[in-house]
Formats: C-alpha cells, sequence, structure tokens
C-alpha cells in the first residue's frame, strides 16, 4: 500500500507540473504578443476573460482526467482517457513511449499542453488574418520545440539506445552535433555518396553559353527526331537546379528530353560578393532574356517554348513581359510549375515579411550585400520543422545515427546565396506590396510591364499540399495572363507534387478546363486522374514543338561547347 500511495504521489505531482507548465507556456505566449501585437496598428481587442476561464478549466479537467486514466492502467484496468497525436506525427510512435508509464504520460501530457496553447492563440483576437496566422506559426515553433522527444532526459528512446550501445549512441551524437556546427548547418542526409555531375545531375549535355550569372546547357537528344521548336527550363535562384534532374528514373529534364524536345535550361550561379550588387532586372537581362537571344540564335527560330519553375517562373514571366513591351515575342508557350504571380496569399512564407523586417533588411543590405544561404534554408526549414530540423536533432544527436543517403535532401541542403538588391526588391515589390498583377506599376528593365499582354498558350501547375505556393494564389494566375490557360492541380506537395516521375504512375492530378470559375469552383468541377501531370503536360506540349527534324549535337560554330553538363556555376557551394 506504500508503495501505491508513493506512486500515486508521484504521478499527482507529476501532473500538477505539467498543468502548471502548460498554463505558464500559454501565459508567456499571451505576454508576448501583447508586447509584439498590434505594432504599427491599432491593438487588437483583449481576450474574453470568459473564454479564457474555460479553456483553463478545461485544461485542468483533461490533465487530471489523464493523470486519473494513467493510473487505471498502472492498476491493470482500462485506460478511458488518451490523447492522440495529429493525424501524421510520428515523434511517438516507437513503443517505448507507451511502454513505461512514465513517458506514457509525458508524451500525452506535452500533447495536451500543445491542444491548450493553440485554443489560447485562437482566442485571442488580432488585427487581421495575417496577424492570426503569425501566432499560430509561433506557437506551432514553441509546441515544437518543447516536444519531450527534443530532450535526452525525457526521450525514452535516447535512454534505451545509450544502455543497449553502453554509451557509444552518445559519443557518436557528440560527434555528430560537433561537425555540425564545424559545417553551420544540420546534416539531413550522407552528402559523402552523392556527386553532381557524377549520380546526381548527370543528364548528358553541355554548356554552351555563360555570363557572370549564369551557364546555359543544352542537353544532348535521346531520340531520333526532335521539335524545330526548343524548350527553354528556368528553375529558381533561390536553390539548385538540379531538383529537376536527381536520377534518371526521376528525373524532369531527361523526361522532356525523351519527349523529343531540344532542352535548353539555365543554371544559376551560386552569388558571392562580386555579385552583391546584382538586382532584379540584372537577373532578368541576364538570365531569361540573354538565355532567349542565345537560343533562339542557336536553333534558327524566331519563337521557343519556355518553361519556369517557382520563383524561376516568376523571373520568366517578368523577363517575357519585358520583351512584350519592347515588341519582342520571343515565346510560342509558357508553362508555369508551383508559380506566383499574385502575391495576395503566400502561404507561411509571407508571415516572414513585413515592413519592420524588409526595412531592415534594406537597410543592410538593400543596396549592396548578401542574404545568406543559411537565412533561406533555416527559414523553409522552419515550416517543416519536425521534419526538418527536430527529427535530425533527435536522430543525429541523441541517437548518434548517421543520415540515411537520400538525393533529395542532399539538394535541400545545397543552399544559394541571394544579392540583397534582388532579394529587396523581390520581397518589397512582390510579396509585401503584391504589384506584379497591376498592368504598368512595375517598371523593369526600363519597361512598365503588363502581363496581361503575354497571349500565348499557358499550362499552370499548382500543387495542392504545397505550402510554400498555396494552389489557389498558383491558380489566379489565370486572370493576369491574357493567353490560353491549362490548369492543372497535382496531388502532394512543392516539391513531391512536382518530380513526380510518370514512369511510376504514382499520385494524381486534377483538370478541369473551365478556369473562368472560382479555385474552389474549379477543384469542385476537376476530374481526378490517377498518376504524374507530366503525361498531361507532354500531351499539350507536343503540338506546339514544331515539325520534327534530326538531332543535332549541343552547340554550333557560334556556341562552342564550353563544358559538360551540369557546368561549374552549379557545383559552387555558399559559404
Amino acid at each position: 500500500m506504500a508503495q501505491g500511495s508513493n506512486n500515486n504521489d508521484a504521478f499527482l505531482g507529476s501532473a500538477m507540473q505539467f498543468m502548471q507548465a502548460g498554463q505558464n507556456m500559454a501565459q508567456q505566449f499571451m505576454d508576448y504578443l501583447g508586447k509584439n501585437a498590434g505594432q504599427g496598428a491599432d491593438q487588437p481587442p483583449a481576450v474574453d476573460p470568459q473564454a479564457l476561464t474555460a479553456l483553463q478549466k478545461q485544461f485542468m479537467d483533461q490533465q487530471m482526467s489523464l493523470w486519473q486514466a494513467m493510473l487505471a492502467k498502472q492498476q491493470g484496468q482500462e485506460q478511458t482517457f488518451k490523447v492522440a497525436p495529429e493525424p501524421g506525427d510520428r515523434r511517438f510512435s516507437a513503443p517505448e513511449w507507451r511502454d513505461s508509464p512514465i513517458y506514457d504520460y509525458l508524451h500525452q501530457a506535452y500533447l495536451l499542453n500543445t491542444q491548450y496553447l493553440k485554443q489560447i492563440v485562437e482566442a485571442v483576437p488580432a488585427n487581421d488574418e495575417k496577424s492570426k496566422n503569425r501566432m499560430r506559426f509561433l506557437a506551432r515553433q514553441v509546441s515544437d520545440a518543447m516536444a519531450p522527444t527534443n530532450f535526452a532526459a525525457t526521450n525514452p528512446e535516447f535512454i534505451k539506445l545509450a544502455l543497449e550501445t553502453k554509451g557509444q549512441s552518445i559519443t557518436d551524437g557528440i560527434n555528430n552535433l560537433i561537425r555540425d556546427f564545424e559545417k553551420g548547418r544540420i546534416s539531413m542526409t550522407d552528402e559523402s555518396v552523392f556527386e553532381i555531375g557524377k549520380n546526381i545531375a548527370n543528364t548528358e549535355g553541355a554548356v554552351v553559353y555563360e555570363n557572370a550569372m549564369m551557364q546555359l546547357i543544352q542537353y544532348a537528344p535521346l531520340t531520333p527526331k526532335v521539335g524545330t521548336r526548343p524548350l527553354l527550363v528556368v528553375p529558381p535562384c533561390i536553390n539548385k537546379f538540379y531538383i529537376m534532374d536527381l536520377q534518371p528514373e526521376n528525373s524532369l529534364i531527361r523526361f522532356m528530353v525523351e519527349q523529343g524536345n531540344t532542352v535548353f535550361l539555365v543554371s544559376w550561379r551560386n552569388p558571392k560578393e562580386d555579385m552583391a550588387g546584382a538586382t532584379w532586372d540584372d537577373y532578368l537581362e541576364n538570365g531569361p532574356i540573354a538565355a532567349l537571344r542565345v537560343v533562339r540564335d542557336l536553333c534558327k527560330v524566331k519563337q521557343v517554348n519556355a518553361l519556369g519553375f517557382c520563383v524561376g517562373g516568376t523571373i520568366l514571366t517578368s523577363a517575357l513581359a519585358v520583351l512584350k513591351a519592347r515588341g519582342e515575342d520571343a515565346v510560342a508557350s509558357l508553362t508555369l510549375l508551383t508559380t506566383l504571380l499574385d502575391f495576395s496569399d503566400t502561404g507561411e512564407i509571407g508571415l516572414f515579411i513585413d515592413e519592420q523586417g524588409l526595412a531592415s533588411r534594406e537597410a543592410t543590405i538593400g543596396n549592396g550585400g548578401l542574404l545568406p544561404a543559411r537565412d533561406l534554408q533555416n527559414t523553409f526549414s522552419f515550416l517543416r520543422a519536425n521534419d526538418l530540423v527536430w527529427n535530425y536533432v533527435q536522430n543525429n544527436y541523441l541517437k548518434g545515427q548517421k543520415p540515411q543517403a537520400f538525393d533529395l535532401l542532399y539538394w535541400n541542403s545545397d543552399s544559394t546565396n541571394l544579392p540583397g538588391p534582388f532579394a529587396c526588391w523581390y520581397m518589397r515589390n512582390l510579396y509585401l506590396e503584391n504589384s506584379l498583377r497591376v498592368p504598368g506599376k512595375l517598371q523593369m528593365c526600363g519597361e512598365q510591364v503588363d502581363l496581361g499582354k503575354l497571349d500565348m498558350p499557358v499550362y499552370l501547375l499548382a500543387t495542392r499540399e504545397d505550402h510554400i505556393v498555396p494552389w489557389q494564389s498558383a491558380y489566379q494566375s489565370t486572370r493576369i495572363l491574357g493567353g490560353k490557360v491549362r490548369f492543372v492541380l497535382g496531388a502532394s506537395g512543392h516539391i513531391a507534387g512536382v518530380i513526380n516521375p510518370a514512369s511510376k504512375n504514382k499520385r494524381s492530378y486534377w483538370t478541369n478546363d473551365d478556369v473562368m470559375v472560382d479555385a474552389d469552383g474549379w477543384l469542385l468541377a476537376a476530374e481526378e486522374k490517377k498518376g504524374s501531370w507530366w503525361s498531361d503536360w507532354a500531351v499539350w506540349l507536343k503540338p506546339l514543338a514544331g515539325d520534327l527534324r534530326a538531332p543535332r549535337k549541343p552547340g554550333n560554330t557560334k556556341y562552342k561547347p564550353i563544358e559538360p553538363a551540369p557546368g561549374r556555376y552549379v557545383k559552387e557551394r555558399a559559404v
């Protein structure tokens, strides 16, 4: 009896501590919001005290119910109250979290604290939806960081492995931590396995042109006949192009070539100090505009097909608007993959961009300087902190494990710098002020641009679970561009939804020819089709590729091959 009483007292003490911890976390968060919410605007109204009292009572009742349920479980009775993780949350899936009553209680109490914090956030009034979303994001960061999985003393998987390895896992974890400190970033994969140009980014081709900002790659043909109209690909400059050319079996670039296209690709240089003054206009002139001039000259055609991915699509479309203002119709068709032209809703990325923070950036790097790759990588990683941050803290440092070799995560760790003037212009004019969608509002390369004057046929792809380019925002491009638009919605997210090989026949996509309805109406009437959007796009592009002819090797007498693909620019790492 005495032992049972002691156990009960221990559980009760723990329950009280977790209730207090949850209340403290919520109160500190509210204090923070009270100091920081509404800066530069009217303060939001105070929290309804009755609603707050009701939440506190509900939280305490749930904690007591959990404590009583755990005591009943200890005594061999059925546990009548359980707290389950949200769907997709695998942090507590290991049996150690349930085998021990202490850790079983610990992780469920944490989940209750997390739920309570979310409810507090929803109860706090906000000036606008962006302010509310910023609160939700911050609350999620706090909750994720405080998870018991992240700490040695509260992670039973760490303790079990340390005992089984007689402490070797602890030693290995410390060594992993030291190596990552030296690199300045968390290791997500075994980087020693991959080499650009050897086992990733190895589609055959040659660099046929280069300037200080980019190299232009022409890929070798893979079919006995090719279309006379080439295809120019403009990837994002925020990361490396080889996400589109990882392995032969999932290479979008190789697929394009296999469809009988003569494919050219812009490989952006990773900016160093000599590019610290580069502007948005510099990227347009020396990127797509220069590439279009070379491709048309080399292939002896008046027009090419063009494809842009993410911010590469925004840059490409802006460049085409500049050329249109100059009286040039350089492109016969335009494909945009997960691209924003209307920045009304930018998802969680937009939460990082506000007037105060941007003004600070403009003062420090707006006229010259670099936005470090590390800052960009950290921003994107914390959008999915449990998957891209804390997961590796647990595996690499607590468990001492070596990350597995994964090409996608190698690419994810190979970040790029951005020139300060380019980044600040992009954030202010597009993310903050959303000026690109307004005809004639922006001047680029000395021209007033109007995207509505771009009247070529357009293929727009968005992905349903994209947390960087919300699909409803990508859909708004149907209202901006002047040509006939085919909008397709792919399954999955920003990367997996795009890099979805047709040969694997995975996932699905949705089509609907009626783009006059709003986004919700479009999806309601859309038809789901199994497999990859790649096949749908290939059918759409084929009649736009021109007559068939015999293929030619990369380059010609004027544009002689400089070096084999993928070139040296893509191999430069940020420092």
